[in-house]
């Protein structure tokens, strides 16, 4: 692949970015951060300062080319600036989630072979500790919160600070290697690791080239008209693609900042006062903040409840088309004006979104309800459809032809073909070089001509050229009868529901198929309090009789919506049970970005499975737990199985003929 301009204009690197953005915009600013309800600010002069401070007491402790650092921590620009520190000395970053298990940890840091940890505190300094006989070849730890530290043994445990003290003492030392090997940095070089969640088995480390990033990066800042004007809140876990695309990969390149806030209690408080203009979130995100919106206008007072549902019915029907620029009458412009002055605005700015130019959400399929309420109040919320191993983006919806029911077309420089078998393959500059030490993967996974196969299942639509999603291609079956079983599809069908947190549906191979359930217990507990039903714990809510009318309501409205879709129409759900426990990562039953692990869930809870399928009506079980402290433990409960009603195929076109 022929270098591209930026490379050749000498860009064609992380660190060569945050040169030209120190020359270029000194003074504007790069990185804010909220300490002790302070915003602390650093220009990009500021931060080329504190990362090249890093860079240098890196090479004072020995960091060599090629060298894995591990990178643990909530969103801090101390991290940001670890990992171009990292690139900068030309060894290789690999954020972790900082809520993994030691367990986790040690197999990303021994696959890897990482040297180097960079971690926020005490928390995460013992779970290397604890590992740390498995990890053959680490020296160093380096940490930025010394709290509760100062009794530990510091041979090889640094504090962040001192790192860069050290770095600025020994400046002329080091400063003539450095920039030795910041220039030998070019497209081919490697940017960064990430590992996936791991859905299916252990995560795999997918190698992504500075030619991967900064391509992904410029390309889709251009889509979006994106300008180093854009403030982002930096929240999302830093492990993850889209993190390190939005927070490093775009920001350095368009030179806007990244916020980062004080930690995830205030993240809200914090998204409020900083009102970005570029936003991304998982449906998850959307979901919790429009849940706490109808719970708090459920307690509101009679007048405003009716403003609210008076306003918010004019802007469903006229606000998506106003956000697009379709006509509409001036009359609904007006009361669409009165509404955003009344409701819209104040509500907006609530939910931190009242700068919001460009907002993503992807990860998940989003409810289309849940998706047009955004809209409908102005705010540009657009899906994209991407992947670790595509330096996330496959799809964008361009302006003007954003829809809840497709992912939209080929970003740009992406191209995308179908499989015979309806599984989606694409290539493009963001395609990642191989996965880590598993050329098996890597060859199964992306082909001679740099097709790689994502796994999913879709078509494009006649006509206007969109991507739609069908469902993981390894969880598309059939059922006893041969027709097609897409539970993923069934799934985000019931999430779609405040009252419900997630959906298992199991189906494949059999004559019917039946799910697993858990309530959301911030939405059905306050439903409780309003309708005084008394509970002590999650267990007992979730097999409280009402409670199990209302998600039965839920999962037979469903079965409506499904009966009108002739594909799909034999998916309905004939038996569920609520689960007796949240589905958790710390138990293995998700991945670390909430990704259901099907295949264990049903080796878990197989007793659970298989009282749906032969007829009982409740069951006892005891399930092993997790505490937040790595404890175990068990539970155990009597399970109540419910039957739902089910609308027969071809009933519901009768109906709507007759």
């Amino acid at each position: 692949m022929a270098q591209s301009s930026q490379a050749a204009e000498g860009l064609g690197s992380i660190p060569a970015l945050l040169q030209r953005n120190a020359k270029q915009f000194a003074d504007r600013p790069a990185y804010r951060e909220k300490e002790f309800g302070i915003w602390q600010c650093w220009t990009w002069a500021e931060a080329e300062k504190e990362i090249e401070a890093l860079a240098l007491g890196l090479l004072n402790l020995g960091v060599n080319e090629g060298d894995f650092v591990a990178i643990i921590g909530r969103n801090r620009p101390h991290f940001y600036w670890s990992m171009v520190a990292a690139q900068s000395v030309g060894a290789i970053p690999v954020p972790l989630y900082q809520d993994s298990a030691a367990e986790e940890m040690a197999y990303v840091m021994d696959h890897c072979g990482a040297r180097f940890a960079i971690v926020q505190d005490q928390e995460q300094v013992d779970k290397v500790i604890d590992v740390q006989d498995r990890l053959t070849q680490f020296e160093h730890m380096i940490y930025i919160d010394p709290r509760g530290l100062r009794k530990y043994d510091h041979h090889k445990l640094h504090q962040f600070s001192h790192v860069q003290a050290q770095g600025r003492a020994a400046h002329d030392e080091f400063i003539t290697d450095l920039k030795a090997r910041r220039e030998k940095l070019d497209y081919d070089s490697i940017c960064v690791m990430l590992y996936t969640s791991g859905t299916t088995g252990k995560p795999k480390g997918v190698v992504l080239s500075n030619r991967n990033i900064i391509e992904a990066s410029r390309s889709s800042a251009e889509f979006d008209k994106l300008s180093r004007d854009e403030e982002v809140l930096a929240y999302l876990p830093m492990a993850w693609v889209g993190d390190f695309i939005f927070s490093i990969g775009q920001a350095y390149w368009c030179g806007f900042c990244v916020n980062c806030p004080e930690s995830a209690e205030t993240m809200q408080t914090d998204l409020r006062e900083i009102g970005p203009t570029y936003y991304f979130a998982p449906p998850r995100v959307f979901e919790t903040q429009l849940t706490n919106v109808m719970i708090r206008m459920e307690d509101a007072g009679r007048i405003k409840k009716w403003l609210f549902d008076r306003f918010m019915a004019h802007a469903r029907r006229v606000g998506p088309a106003i956000l697009d620029g379709k006509p509409v009458s001036a009359w609904d412009r007006m009361t669409y004006a009165l509404g955003n002055v009344l409701i819209y605005g104040p509500l907006k700015d609530t939910l931190g979104f009242g700068r919001v130019r460009v907002g993503y959400t992807a990860g998940e399929a989003i409810g289309p309800e849940i998706f047009d309420f955004y809209r409908s109040l102005g705010i540009n919320l657009k899906q994209l459809y991407g992947q670790t191993e595509a330096s996330v983006f496959i799809t964008l919806q361009p302006d003007g032809e954003v829809r809840s029911d497709t992912v939209g077309v080929a970003a740009p420089g992406v191209e995308i073909r179908i499989a015979e078998n309806g599984e989606v393959y694409y290539r493009s500059p963001g395609t990642f070089e191989y996965y880590y030490k598993n050329e098996e993967s890597t060859r199964s996974t992306k082909d001679p001509e740099g097709w790689v196969a994502t796994g999913d299942a879709g078509f494009f639509e006649e006509g206007s050229g969109h991507l739609r999603i069908i469902d993981r291609a390894k969880d598309v079956g059939k059922m006893a009868d041969g027709k097609m079983f897409a539970p993923k599809y069934v799934e985000n069908k019931l999430k779609f529901f405040p009252n419900i947190l997630e959906a298992v549906v199991f189906g494949n191979g059999r004559k019917e198929c039946a799910a697993f359930i858990n309530i959301d217990l911030n939405a059905v507990g306050n439903w409780a309090e309003r309708n005084n039903i008394g509970y002590a714990s999650y267990q007992e809510l979730a097999g409280n009789p009402k409670v199990l009318d209302m998600i039965q309501s839920h999962v037979e409205e469903v079965n409506r919506s499904l009966a009108e879709d002739p594909m799909l129409a034999h998916c309905q759900v004939h038996r569920f049970l609520v689960l007796h426990k949240e589905l958790d990562a710390d138990d293995g039953e998700m991945t670390r970005t909430r990704k259901v692990r099907r295949g264990v869930i049903g080796e878990k809870y197989e007793d659970l499975l298989g009282a749906l399928y032969d007829g009982s009506t409740e069951i006892f079980t005891t399930t092993e737990v997790t505490y937040e402290d790595g404890r175990k433990g068990s539970i155990s409960a009597t399970l109540q199985i419910r039957d739902a009603a089910v609308v027969p195929v071809g009933e519901h076109r009768k109906v709507a003929a007759e």
